[in-house]
């Protein structure tokens, strides 16, 4: 999972654009779990622990993606791509949590479907619902 979040990062910080970056965030976890479907079965099913220190662990992990997250959706309101009024932590619990449900479906659906292709349809939905409203 840390080479997973390296990865990751490498990918959004290429960009300065805070829309490139959310976009490259939501491509660069679809397009590495659906080349790794072991990873994405044993990151599905270990995010799901009901094993106290488990979890604790896993959260460690994960709480380094979650601050990659942080700051690409920081970097959308600085740049005002985003609305400002946005509460950073209901948002990114709303990415990480559709990001996860995509996957999930994915491998429920045995792999049937393109991952990837639903980068760009989930990317509009929070753009849509992101942007800054026009005065």
């Amino acid at each position: 999972m840390g080479q997973f979040i390296e990865i990751a990062k490498s990918k959004i910080n290429e960009s300065e654009d805070a829309t490139e970056k959310f976009r490259s965030l939501i491509y660069m976890h679809f397009f590495q779990l659906s080349q790794d479907p072991n990873l994405a079965i044993v990151t599905q099913l270990e995010l799901r622990q009901s094993n106290a220190e488990l979890r604790r662990q896993i959260n460690e992990v994960l709480k380094k993606y979650l601050h990659l997250i942080d700051e690409v959706i920081h970097c959308g309101m600085e740049q005002g791509t985003f609305r400002r009024d946005l509460d950073p932590v209901l948002v990114r619990q709303m990415i990480f949590g559709t990001l996860d449900e995509c996957v999930t479906n994915w491998l429920l659906k045995e792999r049937k479907f393109d991952l990837v292709s639903s980068v760009d349809p989930v990317f509009k939905v929070f753009m849509n619902g992101l942007k800054r409203e026009e005065k």
